[in-house]
């Protein structure tokens, strides 16, 4: 083994992969504990892609000639940067759509049903012959924006038409082959919607993108589902929102800071949260680890990698 490359695991969540690496022949080193000695073999570094990895800290890898992310996002990653010093980034490329697109509607759902209100309710022994939760829309006819008509966005939007809705979506660059509109701005897919999913790969020209004016474009009878990244979204204007009544409701699976505090959300009505768990799915997850190794052995075998980001 001390001749095997050495492959970097860059946070504890992906520990769990190091028996798998160790299998294939690599020396599986890890950043928590990673030691000087150590740290001047690193070949490869298997990521979390939201997860940021300093440019600085990549220059104390003097070996380093790939990043595999086993994530779909690379957000964490400054990819330019990377690939100005001969290091490859590559990505889980589409393959938790239908998974996080499931996920999408099940917080929709919840949320615009008020299905997780009910389940409290009887939990909290507040169901009488006059006490419910108050009746709501259905789904059928309402309007669906979708922010990002990726891979996750286009399964999202196949979904929604299922369920009746009338989609529209909004993205920096066309897509003509697209069967839905695509609105002129953010803002105009917002005011147009009243559900607005944000389905976006997270990138620094959409930082904040859905902003005060935006949360307000979808109103007092909208609602607003993240399931892309928490940074995409200005959460104080969101909690704001929802606590003043100028924004209907939310469901939100990515948060600005994660794990996210719970003290932050002690107060905040008409609200569905889970715990990023959009792509944890055991038919996901063991897709994106396979990728991740495939484009190991052909980093190793000096061939171009299965799915560079783009």
């Amino acid at each position: 083994m001390s001749n095997a490359p050495v492959v970097l695991l860059s946070h504890e969540m992906l520990s769990p992969m190091a028996g798998g690496l160790e299998a294939q022949g690599y020396r599986v080193a890890r950043r928590w504990a990673l030691e000087p000695e150590a740290a001047g073999n690193v070949r490869a570094i298997v990521h979390a892609g939201e997860i940021p990895l300093e440019p600085a800290f990549l220059a104390s890898l003097p070996r380093l000639g790939l990043i595999a992310c086993v994530s779909v996002g690379y957000d964490g990653v400054d990819v330019p940067w990377c690939r100005a010093r001969g290091v490859e980034v590559t990505h889980a490329r589409g393959l938790n759509a239908d998974d996080v697109a499931d996920h999408a509607m099940g917080l929709l759902i919840a949320g615009w049903r008020n299905i997780v209100a009910g389940d409290q309710l009887i939990r909290e022994g507040r169901w009488t012959a006059t006490g419910r939760v108050g009746a709501r829309p259905g789904l059928k006819g309402r309007r669906l924006g979708v922010m990002g008509l990726g891979h996750i966005g286009a399964a999202v939007a196949r979904r929604a038409e299922a369920f009746g809705m009338v989609v529209g979506w909004w993205g920096p660059r066309a897509k003509p082959e697209a069967p839905w509109p695509q609105a002129e701005s953010l803002l105009a897919l917002a005011q147009a919607s009243d559900v607005l999913v944000i389905a976006s790969r997270a990138d620094a020209a959409n930082r904040g993108a859905v902003s005060a004016q935006v949360i307000e474009a979808v109103g007092p009878r909208g609602m607003i589902v993240n399931v892309a990244r928490g940074s995409i979204l200005d959460e104080d204007a969101l909690i704001a929102a929802l606590k003043d009544k100028r924004l209907g409701r939310a469901a939100l699976d990515v948060f600005w800071e994660e794990p996210t505090p719970a003290a932050r959300w002690a107060e905040v009505p008409n609200l569905v949260m889970t715990p990023h768990s959009a792509a944890q799915t055991l038919d996901s997850l063991p897709l994106m680890v396979a990728q991740a190794h495939e484009n190991l052995r052909l980093f190793f075998a000096g061939q171009p990698p299965l799915s560079p980001a783009p």
